[in-house]
């Protein structure tokens, strides 16, 4: 079920992590160059070359400076009294820097006795590395893992995600994903994951996992309420209308939830208010007599509210719990049978109008579910043929454009083939991680 789209996912799971890792490692390697580069500088020919000659340089200095200020003796007092001596500045101050050299410290350190540039790693990284050295891994390796361990790491950027999230968008309406609701899913996963800081515990693969659990649970929750309460707490009998085009499995799933509900303890009577189509009656009275249901059902052309409020009746009279009420298969363009809808909600007054489509039917079943909702309120809706459905565009898609929950999906044609839909189990799905 949705193999197509898990795949997708998946790719785009790999697609970020495989970029957050070359960046990561590639960052590391860096911190790692530049950890070690004071410590080379060091031990160079040509950085300890300057210091050897230092001394021979200095006592030159000094032999020159004493020589030089002899003879600009001489030549000072032989010039006149008003001219004022060339280069004294420099001289003097040459002469005070040599003997500050011979016989004061500066109090600074020499070019090469500098202190070392701070490390990169905070102190928590450093006793990470000092406590792995027992391990064979050494180089950046290690520092990722210190750095990581320390400070967590930034792996995450919107950069990042530019190509992968592109791809994960052509994916999403490659299957069938409605494009507000694919445009959502991009967006929470932009949120979640641009400037995460994922820690050692962690994966980049965990950290995309969760961005994009959360982001299909927002959309595939929406409207959702627990069912089997609602039943429960509901004054008895309970009427369930099915609505939906002719062939998607409005019938079929009826039956199935005939079936559902009896596990569960609760009667029920089936009420086929689909009166126009030729044969409607003998296809729903098979499933009722292979299930031991009583049927209401009126000749054909007879009035579909009418059936339903008979099944009413016969439920109140038999003390029956639950009506499962058939009607015909409609288009929202079809105002005879949106009218034949209208009339149903307010003769009858279901608790419950329930929508049915395939699965398979893609963006054609979330446009279809849009427009029903438009024309006559849904309270939910049900998918058959899940089981067969690589793409689950329609089952990520409804529930958000509707604002109107999934409730079951069909997933087979025996009457025990029907589940309830539970979106944290969806999304497991989805991400692989229910097997």
């Amino acid at each position: 079920m949705f193999d197509g789209l898990k795949k997708k996912l998946n790719r785009f799971r790999n697609d970020v992590e495989e970029t957050a890792e070359e960046k990561a490692e590639a960052e590391a390697d860096a911190d790692a160059e530049a950890e070690s580069a004071p410590a080379d500088a060091a031990v160079e020919p040509e950085a300890s070359e300057p210091a050897a000659a230092a001394p021979d340089a200095d006592t030159d200095a000094v032999g020159d400076a004493d020589a030089g200020s002899e003879a600009d003796a001489v030549d000072a007092a032989d010039a006149p009294a008003d001219a004022e001596p060339e280069s004294a500045p420099e001289r003097d101050a040459a002469t005070d820097a040599d003997a500050d050299t011979v016989d004061e410290p500066t109090g600074e350190p020499a070019a090469d006795e500098a202190e070392p540039r701070e490390s990169l790693a905070s102190d928590a990284a450093k006793a990470a590395l000092s406590e792995e050295d027992g391990d064979d891994s050494s180089g950046p390796g290690r520092l990722r893992r210190a750095a990581a361990f320390a400070t967590g790491k930034v792996v995450i950027e919107e950069e990042d995600l530019e190509e992968p999230l592109w791809e994960l968008e052509m994916a999403l309406l490659q299957s069938d994903v409605e494009m507000q609701v694919a445009e959502e899913i991009l967006e929470t996963i932009r949120e979640k994951l641009i400037g995460e800081t994922r820690k050692q515990v962690q994966s980049t693969g965990q950290l995309v996992s969760e961005a994009l659990h959360d982001a299909l649970y927002e959309v595939i929750s929406v409207g959702q309420f627990d069912f089997d309460q609602r039943i429960a707490e509901a004054d008895k009998p309970v009427t369930l209308i099915f609505t939906g085009i002719n062939g998607v499995g409005k019938t079929t799933t009826i039956a199935k939830l005939a079936k559902y509900f009896e596990k569960q303890g609760y009667s029920t009577v089936l009420a086929n208010g689909d009166t126009y189509r030729a044969g409607a009656n003998e296809q729903i009275r098979e499933h009722a007599e292979a299930l031991g249901k009583k049927l209401i059902a009126h000749e054909q052309g007879g009035d579909p509210a009418a059936v339903i409020y008979d099944g009413v009746e016969y439920a109140e009279a038999h003390d029956i719990d639950i009506v499962l009420g058939d009607t015909a298969g409609r288009l929202h363009t079809s105002n005879d049978l949106m009218a034949q809808l209208e009339k149903i909600d307010r003769v009858v007054g279901p608790d419950l109008t329930l929508f049915v489509d395939e699965a398979v039917a893609g963006q054609d079943a979330v446009e279809r579910a849009r427009q029903f909702n438009d024309a006559a309120a849904i309270d939910g809706a049900i998918l058959t043929k899940a089981d067969a459905d690589s793409n689950g565009g329609a089952a990520i898609s409804i529930a958000y454009v509707t604002g109107k929950p999934i409730l079951f999906l069909g997933v087979g044609q025996g009457y025990d083939h029907i589940e309830k839909f539970d979106p944290e189990r969806m999304v497991d799905r989805l991400l692989g991680e229910d097997e």
